[in-house]
């Protein structure tokens, strides 16, 4: 990782390549908790699945983890506990979500990764963290933010810890 700054409405890095970002999830994955929702947002090809699969392999998971576009939900059972990856790019209006039980799968005891938020609408109006990955040049910019105690949690701690 090249650059991490200290920005007022959370914590920002830059990371070079995919091994970067795939590290930077396995880094990321060392502060969760249960209950957590967290969301990625980025424009397509950016690294949320890249991202996110860092973080599952960390969490325990050894296969390959692909991006739910089409199956909109992919399941894991983890020795860290359950972990829903969302990708609601192919959702056109948020009630779509209430037919799959979107709010069920939100439930406290697990943790939740949601790609395309912003198409979750009412569903997604509070979440731990928000991670907004950003192209760059040579890489991407990550910027992390919080809307609850527990991501500020992450975050300190993620600043306390870094390299």
């Amino acid at each position: 990782m090249t650059d991490v700054k200290t920005i007022s409405e959370g914590y920002c890095v830059e990371l070079i390549n995919e091994t970067e970002m795939v590290e930077f999830g396995h880094r990321l994955a060392g502060h969760l908790t249960y209950g957590m929702i967290i969301t990625l947002n980025g424009d397509l090809g950016a690294g949320k699945t890249t991202l996110s699969r860092g973080l599952l392999q960390a969490l325990g998971h050894k296969g390959p983890v692909k991006s739910p576009t089409y199956t909109l939900v992919e399941p894991y059972e983890l020795p860290f506990g359950k972990v829903y990856h969302f990708d609601l790019y192919r959702v056109n209006d948020p009630q779509e979500l209430e037919y799959i039980g979107f709010s069920d799968y939100l439930e406290r005891s697990a943790l939740s990764l949601i790609e395309w938020p912003e198409r979750g609408g009412e569903y997604l109006q509070t979440v731990d963290l928000a991670l907004d990955i950003e192209h760059l040049l040579a890489g991407r910019k990550l910027v992390l933010s919080w809307q609850t105690v527990k991501g500020e949690t992450v975050l300190n701690n993620l600043r306390d810890t870094s390299p």
